[in-house]
């Protein structure tokens, strides 16, 4: 099977990760999309963060359960770095073919992830664009290191089935929906103070 792995806080989960998961379904061929809710992203805050249970609701009801499936299998692996999360399902799912899915601001900051070099060597990527981060991401530092590995867009269909390391840039229509943008607004999780 090829799967696109979505991880992410689910801050909540909205039409713009929607969006995203069908997309790289189409152009990357994909059986599935997990969206990998995560128990707490290292990166990111703890003050304003919903409950893991809040956020994966939020997530299942983006997904419809059979293409594009919601998970907090990460809580069950007992992992909190994506490298650790890509060795454990490697382990556990040795046939998957998985491609990682990532918007162009996670690009950006991708040398900032604990093991970035090893994460790229060993998982085929998929980056998605994000409004005001393209031109970033296809300049940053992760982007030049790993240029020689990158595939043009139009091969993209190929991608979960090539060697590792392969990357490439998703040049598609965009969402500027965002999670912190939806928070902001109180759409999702009222009366949440946390």
């Amino acid at each position: 099977m090829r799967i696109g792995l979505l991880g992410g806080s689910f801050n909540p989960a909205h039409a713009g990760h929607k969006h995203i998961a069908d997309l790289a379904l189409r152009r990357l061929r994909l059986d599935q999309v997990w969206l990998l809710v995560s128990p707490g992203n290292p990166l990111k805050p703890i003050a304003g963060m919903a409950p893991l249970s809040a956020r994966l609701a939020s997530a299942h009801r983006i997904a419809d359960g059979r293409r594009i499936v919601a998970t907090d299998i990460e809580r069950s692996l007992g992992t909190r770095y994506t490298r650790d999360t890509l060795r454990a399902l490697r382990r556990r799912f040795p046939r998957a073919r998985f491609v990682w899915l990532m918007g162009a601001d996670n690009l950006v900051q991708l040398p900032r992830w604990r093991g970035w070099a090893d994460i790229a060597r060993t998982t085929k990527i998929a980056v998605l664009p994000r409004p005001a981060y393209n031109g970033r991401a296809m300049s940053s530092m992760a982007a030049r290191r790993l240029r020689r590995w990158r595939i043009p867009a139009a091969a993209a269909s190929t991608l979960a089935d090539l060697p590792r390391p392969a990357w490439t840039f998703l040049h598609v229509r965009q969402n500027s929906l965002s999670a912190s943008a939806l928070r902001q607004a109180n759409k999702f999780f009222p009366g949440d103070t946390s």
